[in-house]
């Protein structure tokens, strides 16, 4: 057998050969095959040591953390084993002990990276000398100082001309009665002054722009430049990385071969297209003789900066790099199409909704866990807390849910009878007015015992429905907490969000901003567990028909 196939005896009877190859972009998770291969080599891990002279703790310490792949292949002699492989470099290296090699042409890349680089780096280092040029620091330092200079000046003749204002409007109050030949002239005279500032303020601003001509014509002409070596630098950027993609020849299953670029949309590939763990495995088990049986691909390490990935947990191939890569990779094969997760059967089969509380203005319910807060989008998905409340309640008006509760979550929800009880109830969301208490179950012991989380999230795009930390585009996310218990590796946690994002206790449970402990069950955030341990426990807010302070509560089932 090859010498970078790790021979080993599954715990059950791999697939025929005539089965369906598991789709690496499987939801539900790696097969059971493909579990135990990643078992083997999660071990090795957890044992310290990734490869000789490399020890797993440069994940955390020095590089961060990195997605792993197995996959189960059976050789020409019919036995069974599987390859290893990570995503990008590891250590600086493509090339690793007992690990698969890297996709692209080595000698060819080896050819064009020193020229290539050399030439971006030049250009790069161009542009930065002309940023750093000493006509330029001048001529903006003074751009500065003079706009400053220029500000104070209208700043002054303002208050000068605001003090003289103030003065003819008083003297003009004393000189309307009577209407004497005296006090016309005097008036003529006040207009002539305020005219006289009018003309005083143009004067001053032709002066300013007068001044400002003698710069800005200089400084334009050297960005223009700077532009343009901008420009050149980008073109020689994408120039080079067009040659390294097409050191990337890619082969399906069937044999047929092309080009990376010629895989994506507009032929510009991601940067990292073509490096991720499966690409790596299927181009060598192609090139070897290896038939594939089943992938995984999991995290090992420190979390990314961004968040969403948990050392040993498993994970689908990316879509960004790998959509468009691996389907024609495993033209060939008789795939199976992707599993999608969908609510499980038993949380939705009662067609009764847990009503809590009821009146004539509004409906508190318990969400069951697995049952949706609205409709999906497949048709398949029309069961939810609206669906039922507007089959119990025909005749009440306007949107009826006021916030939603995830899948996974179960807890208080509001509903609102009528249009305008939704719009008051509405106020006191949108302003922060209503107080919310969750409580969870989270993975590990916290360090504390309460705090303060804030810090912006957004989706990822290219992985919905997660959502990851993002400072420049994120919106705000703030939650405060309190430890209630530790107890069997676990700590359970109240939770007091303060926004309302989508996944907002999740992501802060998780990140290492936050919590750093996922909560207990989290199949997007931590591991996949019998259920996500995340309840609304507790909601207080003004009733908006008797005016009075409120508070429903129903307790975890957990």
């Amino acid at each position: 057998m090859d010498a970078r196939v790790t021979r080993f005896e599954p715990r059950m009877s791999p697939p025929d050969e005539g089965g369906d190859f598991p789709s690496p972009f499987d939801e539900l998770g790696p097969s059971e095959l493909a579990r135990q291969a990643a078992e083997v080599l999660q071990r090795e891990l957890r044992d310290g040591l990734i490869a000789p002279g490399l020890p797993t703790s440069l994940l955390e310490d020095t590089e961060g953390g990195k997605m792993f792949g197995v996959l189960v292949v059976r050789s020409g002699d019919g036995s069974l084993g599987f390859l290893r492989a990570f995503s990008g470099m590891l250590a600086g290296q493509w090339d690793v002990a007992g690990f698969v090699p890297p996709v692209f042409d080595r000698e060819a890349r080896a050819r064009l990276e020193p020229e290539g680089e050399g030439m971006v780096k030049a250009l790069h280092a161009r542009a930065m000398a002309m940023r750093s040029a000493p006509e330029l620091l001048s001529l903006r330092a003074e751009q500065v100082a003079q706009s400053e200079r220029h500000a104070a000046e209208l700043a002054l003749m303002r208050e000068q001309h605001e003090a003289r204002r103030k003065a003819r409007h008083v003297r003009r109050s004393e000189l309307t009665r009577p209407a004497t030949e005296a006090n016309s002239a005097a008036l003529h005279a006040l207009d002539q002054e305020s005219r006289g500032d009018k003309a005083e303020r143009r004067k001053l601003e032709a002066l300013q722009e007068e001044e400002r001509q003698r710069i800005e014509p200089l400084l334009a002409r050297i960005e223009r430049r700077l532009r343009a070596m901008d420009r050149l630098r980008q073109m020689g950027s994408r120039a080079l990385m067009r040659r390294i993609h097409d050191t990337y020849v890619i082969t399906s299953a069937r044999g047929e071969q092309r080009l990376l670029r010629h895989l994506f949309e507009k032929g510009q590939p991601p940067a990292g297209a073509g490096d991720c763990a499966a690409p790596k495995l299927f181009a060598y088990a192609r090139a070897h003789g290896l038939r594939p049986l089943a992938l995984a691909e999991f995290w090992w390490g420190a979390p990314p900066p961004a968040g969403g990935r948990v050392s040993g947990a498993y994970y689908a191939s990316c879509r960004e790099k790998c959509a468009p890569l691996l389907p024609f990779m495993l033209e060939g094969l008789s795939v199976a199409p992707p599993r999608t997760f969908s609510p499980p059967v038993a949380a939705s089969a009662s067609s009764e909704l847990s009503i809590l509380f009821e009146d004539a203005w509004l409906v508190v319910i318990n969400k069951p866990e697995g049952l949706l807060s609205v409709p999906g989008r497949e048709a398949s998905l029309s069961d939810s807390v609206l669906t039922r409340l507007r089959a119990r309640y025909p005749l009440a008006t306007g949107p009826l849910l006021m916030h939603r509760l995830d899948l996974d979550t179960s807890g208080l929800l509001v509903a609102a009878l009528d249009a305008r009880t939704h719009s008051a109830l509405q106020h006191q969301f949108v302003h922060r007015e209503v107080r919310k208490h969750y409580v969870a179950w989270v993975e590990g012991l916290v360090q504390g015992d309460e705090g303060r989380i804030d810090f912006p999230m957004r989706v990822d795009l290219h992985d919905r429905p997660r959502q990851i930390h993002d400072p420049v585009h994120g919106k705000p996310a703030v939650t405060e907490w309190r430890v209630l218990e530790r107890r069997e590796g676990r700590t359970r946690v109240a939770f007091f969000p303060l926004t309302g994002r989508t996944h907002q206790l999740r992501v802060h449970a998780s990140h290492p901003l936050g919590l750093g402990a996922p909560i207990v069950g989290d199949r997007l955030y931590g591991r996949e567990g019998e259920r996500l341990m995340l309840h609304a426990e507790s909601l207080t807010l003004q009733h908006p028909g008797t005016g009075g302070t409120v508070t429903f509560q129903c307790p975890a089932p957990f």
